[in-house]
């Protein structure tokens, strides 16, 4: 870091925290998918239902907190509710 004015120290270090914490957001966004994608392949519909629950808590959590766009937020939840959905039918 060539500039040594404290407001620019200052700012590169609260960049480097927040791109930290939208990392481990990020992480957990998507093992949270990955969770439900796996009990959906698993074909059972009772957890698939509990599971979504927590999933979509977690992708809403995920927009408003800014990591992804609300509307991505929503496609993800609306896709992933029509699985779990259309497991239910077949059970």
């Amino acid at each position: 870091m060539a500039d040594r004015h404290a407001s620019t120290i200052k700012r590169h270090k609260q960049s480097q925290d927040r791109a930290e914490r939208n990392r481990v957001l990020r992480t957990r966004l998507r093992h949270a998918i990955r969770s439900l994608r796996e009990v959906i392949a698993s074909q059972d519909a009772a957890k698939a239902q509990e599971e979504l629950l927590s999933v979509t808590k977690t992708i809403d959590k995920a927009a408003t907190k800014g990591i992804i766009h609300k509307n991505n937020a929503s496609r993800r939840i609306s896709r992933l509710a029509s699985q779990v959905n259309a497991l239910a039918q077949q059970a």
